[in-house]
């Protein structure tokens, strides 16, 4: 199986998670287009409302590359930086099976 799965973990700036939900919303529109973006989730952390997560699945590495290579991908993060605290924590997953894999 090629496909690419990533599981990235973000920490907020206390007090920051409603302007980062209104931060999200063009780059979940965005994702919405590209063909080897098959899934682009966003969730809250169910223990800590300054974490939450994406969890990202491509079609392969070249559909990765090309998501996070995009002008529209840059800057969508820089728009949502300033409300982090720290740097995203990237976890890359190579999925062996399942439902909806």
């Amino acid at each position: 199986m090629s496909k690419v799965c990533v599981a990235v973990k973000l920490t907020l700036k206390a007090g920051s998670r409603d302007a980062f939900d209104a931060a999200v919303k063009p780059g979940l529109a965005t994702a919405e287009g590209e063909p080897g973006t098959l899934m682009y989730a966003y969730h809250h952390d169910g223990a800590n409302e300054n974490v939450v997560w994406f969890y990202e699945v491509y079609a392969d590495q070249a559909s990765f590359q090309a998501h996070m290579s995009t002008e529209a991908f840059k800057s969508f993060s820089a728009s949502l930086a300033p409300m982090l605290d720290g740097a995203p924590e990237f976890s890359f997953l190579a999925p062996k099976g399942g439902k909806g894999i």
